[in-house]
């Protein structure tokens, strides 16, 4: 499977941004997707996830804010942004869960293909 996310752009503090992030090669249905972001200097971490059925999990400071969904017949999933803030401004990627069948998967090392991400500058 490829994944290429797309969407990122620059925004104020307080805009918002849609990423998307299509597979090709290989259906999503069934498998645990996540969004994960690396800024400058700093670890890839992760964002969101969700399930095979749509439920969903977010990183503390983005709760409230982010918004992550799924559409199967796209072969895609997506990441509503809102209350952007600079301390978002990162590359965002997305991933598929390479191990499945557990309640919560965050950890970095168990997601992948890294495709390219999508830049998201969150400005001042």
């Amino acid at each position: 499977v490829q994944l290429q996310a797309s969407g990122g752009g620059l925004v104020q503090a307080g805009g918002s941004l849609r990423l998307s992030c299509t597979a090709s090669g290989r259906s999503i249905t069934g498998y645990r997707l996540g969004w994960f972001r690396q800024a400058p200097g700093k670890e890839r971490e992760f964002v969101s996830t969700i399930n095979w059925n749509g439920g969903a999990y977010y990183t503390e400071s983005v709760k409230r804010r982010f918004t992550i969904s799924r559409d199967d017949a796209k072969n895609t999933v997506y990441l509503q942004m809102n209350s952007l803030m600079p301390e978002d401004t990162a590359v965002y990627y997305c991933a598929v869960d390479q191990i499945g069948g557990r309640a919560r998967a965050t950890a970095v090392d168990d997601y992948g293909p890294w495709g390219q991400g999508t830049q998201v500058t969150v400005s001042s």
